[in-house]
């Protein structure tokens, strides 16, 4: 399939897509954007990636969103991976204006109180720092996988995302958490610590704490919540969230 290809309609994507390397799919999917942004969480499957996209498409912009409640683990395995492929990570903070209004409003750790208090903070802390990070953009590459949670099973590699107006892609939608740690062993992939203390998913810090036997990988995020296709709105739409538009 040529570079140039629609990411969306030809309907031998998805099959050509699935027999790649991921050095190629990323390469693929990179070709020809303008302005193709990665956002890492600084998971496993955002290492993988960061680690390939350094090989296969070097002009993708890599970015994070330091939300203000990180573990410290996080924030210095962000200063460790630019050290180590040497690159640079964009952050996108909070407005700082729009947080404290929310802390004043709902105290720092609000967010256990109602479903709609958290998203309100995923909002100020997440959302609006993304729209940032991706204005402008025409493909967002995310670290997805269907095997991730049931929220998460239908990942497509590309979909259109209306609210943003570009291409999403997931290249490692259909990898297992096997795979993700086969690559992470066999390029020597610098990883979170907590990975080994039982966080397969690593959010903010009071919002995350480490699975039981038999959860599936995301269940440790806003735990206290009964909803099982919980999200903080970045990959899933939620209804209590402020709509986020590509640009302004």
């Amino acid at each position: 399939m040529p570079a140039g290809a629609d990411l969306l309609n030809d309907p031998a994507l998805t099959a050509d897509l699935s027999v790649m390397s991921l050095i190629e799919r990323l390469g693929f999917l990179a070709a020809g954007r303008n302005n193709a942004v990665f956002t890492t969480s600084l998971g496993l499957e955002d290492q993988v990636l960061t680690a390939a996209l350094t090989i296969a498409a070097p002009a993708v912009r890599i970015v994070t969103l330091e939300t203000g409640r990180l573990f410290p683990e996080t924030l210095s395995l962000i200063d460790e991976t630019e050290k180590r492929y040497g690159i640079a990570i964009e952050r996108f903070r909070p407005d700082p204006d729009r947080l404290a209004a929310y802390v004043e409003h709902n105290g720092l750790n609000g967010f256990y109180e109602s479903v709609e208090a958290r998203r309100s903070c995923c909002n100020i802390r997440k959302l609006e720092p993304l729209a940032r990070a991706l204005s402008g953009a025409d493909l967002w590459i995310t670290g997805l996988r269907r095997a991730q949670s049931g929220a998460r099973s239908g990942v497509a590699f590309t979909e259109h995302d209306r609210e943003r107006a570009l291409i999403k892609a997931n290249p490692l939608a259909d990898w297992t958490a096997a795979d993700v740690s086969t690559f992470v062993e066999a390029n020597a992939v610098p990883i979170n610590p907590l990975h080994e203390r039982g966080f397969p998913s690593i959010g903010c810090e009071p919002c995350t704490r480490a699975i039981r036997p038999g959860e599936d990988e995301r269940a440790g995020r806003w735990w206290w919540e009964n909803d099982d296709k919980r999200e903080c709105g970045l990959h899933v739409a939620e209804p209590a969230a402020t709509p986020v538009v590509a640009a302004e």
